[in-house]
């Protein structure tokens, strides 16, 4: 059985524009003023705000004389807009350093989890900022990124981890975190004690191979309470990991931004 057709992410996800005027909404209180600073007209603006809002299906912003105040949705939707914006920006770093190359390649490698659930909504933002950058994505674990940047074989390169790789400069972008998740009908979907780490150390888990982030950040966290934990399966993705979890093969420690979609229809239990 294959899941559902989804629309592609383009007719899915507001445009850069979009995202960049709810910001200055949220920083201004008021959508006029956010407007002049974008160099747009209110009445555009507004426009531009209802089909984000149409689109999303949630109301972001509520106006009134006195100005525009951001609904909690409007709250959530701006953290992720800042986080979009924010790789936009930092794909145009790299593209503006490449400006010299004639063939305008950016060569981007990344990790599976941000290649699979992050780079696509990026991919959308750089199209609208550099439509002349052709881009190529090599995806791999953190250690592979990290290697075939220290190669010369990738210009840019998207990690999860602890730290910057060895050898190489890097900037925080974004922050996910590790969640512990099980099938519906596997006994701790129903404990109601919190689950210790020295508990889960001792667990046989479906884990990520070693040289990916999440496995580096899952071994870190349980050094300290009893090593790292055994593994039931070792797998070489985080879709992988995720739907041998789903389909009731054992507990495992994944991206929590892998696994929202799961979690919200109770396919896993976290």
């Amino acid at each position: 059985m294959t899941d559902a057709w989804r629309a592609p992410l383009a007719h899915r996800v507001p445009d850069l524009g979009a995202l960049e005027l709810l910001l200055a909404v949220a920083r201004l209180g008021s959508l006029g003023r956010a407007a002049r600073e974008l160099g747009i007209t209110q009445p555009a603006a507004s426009g531009r705000l209802r089909g984000m809002e149409t689109l999303l299906g949630v109301a972001l912003v509520e106006r009134s004389p006195r100005g525009s105040r951001l609904t909690d949705a409007g709250v959530l939707v701006t953290d992720w807009a800042r986080r979009i914006v924010e790789a936009a920006e930092a794909f145009d770093a790299g593209a503006q350093a490449l400006r010299t190359r004639r063939d305008s390649r950016l060569r981007v490698a990344a990790s599976m989890t941000i290649a699979e659930y992050l780079l696509p909504g990026w991919l959308i933002a750089l199209r609208a900022l550099r439509p002349d950058t052709a881009v190529s994505l090599s995806a791999g674990n953190s250690a592979a990124v990290a290697g075939r940047l220290r190669e010369g074989e990738a210009d840019l390169g998207f990690v999860e981890g602890l730290e910057v790789p060895a050898g190489l400069d890097g900037a925080v972008i974004g922050q996910d975190r590790l969640v512990v998740v099980v099938a519906p009908g596997h006994p701790w979907a129903r404990r109601r004690a919190p689950l210790s780490a020295s508990e889960l150390a001792a667990t046989p888990l479906i884990l990520r191979e070693r040289g990916s982030g999440t496995r580096q950040v899952l071994d870190a966290a349980l050094a300290a309470h009893g090593g790292a934990a055994p593994s039931l399966l070792e797998l070489a993705s985080t879709t992988a990991a995720k739907g041998a979890a789903v389909s009731g093969a054992g507990p495992s420690v994944l991206s929590e931004l892998a696994v929202g979609e799961e979690l919200g229809v109770r396919r896993l239990v976290s």
